[in-house]
């Protein structure tokens, strides 16, 4: 009954909704990591300093301030990071399998495998919809275009009415000078 509950099966929609795009990379913070894997966030971040060769840059980095900041401000389940004096850590997909190979569980090994096909998913997400935001890309330039020149329409009809009142006014004003009487 335990072994059950500790491989137990977490929806992919609670792992997407803890992948965030970080510096142009997806990524998952290292409280959500050690909540999917069942260790507290501090055991997580022991296993990776004890393995901190494992875990290149490309594999994972430490948020900035400003980054966590963002995090904190757009995510409610992270409301505890607030008051954290430690920066977080963000994992990219790698770093989440190198993190199970370190974790070593039965848990990690079976979540990590979830997370590698959400990621996969969300890849292959992006390329389907790859074109469909090219074309949207494209609609949004000629949208912009039209703009500028739906502008330049009416900057002219703006000189244009000017002009008109510039003749008008002319034609109006009283002439001035020498009058013949007529006889």
């Amino acid at each position: 009954m335990q072994k059950v509950e500790k491989t137990k099966i977490i929806p992919d929609e609670v792992i997407m909704s803890k992948v965030f795009i970080i510096r142009d990379q997806r990524v998952m913070v290292d409280s959500d990591m050690a909540e999917l894997y069942g260790v507290s966030t501090k055991r997580l971040n022991e296993a990776v300093k004890r393995n901190i060769k494992r875990f290149p840059v490309d594999f994972m980095f430490q948020l900035t301030i400003g980054e966590k900041e963002e995090l904190v401000a757009n995510c409610d389940h992270l409301k505890k990071l607030k008051f954290s004096p430690y920066l977080p850590y963000a994992f990219t997909e790698h770093g989440a399998v190198m993190l199970a190979s370190v974790l070593n569980s039965e848990r990690a090994i079976s979540v990590n495998i979830q997370i590698v096909r959400i990621f996969n998913k969300m890849r292959e997400m992006m390329l389907m919809h790859k074109d469909i935001l090219l074309e949207i890309q494209k609609m949004n330039s000629k949208l912009t275009d039209h703009d500028d020149k739906i502008m330049l329409i009416f900057e002219y009809l703006k000189q244009f009415e000017e002009m008109k009142i510039k003749e008008l006014d002319q034609k109006n004003r009283p002439r001035i000078g020498f009058k013949q009487s007529q006889k």
